[in-house]
């Protein structure tokens, strides 16, 4: 596998734990056996990240606020893969969670791990975006101009 393609796939499971729940990301990690000899090498931190937004989509970017996210970072200890994890919130444990299944995916583990943990998160994710849309839907307003006759 390439390395441009491996780093798309880091990214999107990285991205798919950052955004997930943390109380749903602990109970799929626990329910996978996530738990792993480990060393810690970036204690769980709490910090703020700036949040930007686009006016519908396309216009100019803005500073929509901050955003509170906890960051970690482990090495395995039987291979020596490290991996990082970012999560939105306050949960220590959370964020050790990603890091591992970061560190994880990293080795021969990686596909029983997607399959687990981060394939569930991502349809539930697409599932509750599926439902806003849907809910949002309802209330669109059709503007339409009637022709007079002459």
């Amino acid at each position: 596998m390439s390395n441009l393609s491996e780093n798309l796939e880091r990214q999107a499971r990285l991205s798919t734990m950052a955004q997930a729940p943390a109380d749903r990301l602990i109970a799929l990690c626990k329910s996978a056996g996530v738990k792993v000899p480990h060393s810690v090498l970036r204690a769980p931190e709490i910090g703020t990240v700036m949040v930007r937004g686009r006016a519908g989509a396309v216009g100019a970017a803005f500073n929509l606020g901050e955003m509170t996210v906890t960051r970690a970072s482990v090495r395995l200890n039987d291979c020596s893969a490290v991996g990082h994890g970012y999560v939105q919130g306050r949960s220590h444990e959370a964020a050790i969670y990603a890091a591992l299944v970061d560190a994880l995916c990293q080795t021969d583990q990686g596909s029983a791990l997607m399959a687990s943990v981060i394939i569930p998160l991502q349809e539930e994710k697409a599932a509750h975006e599926g439902a806003r849309g849907a809910r949002a839907a309802g209330t669109k307003v059709e503007f339409f101009t009637m022709v007079r006759g002459e």
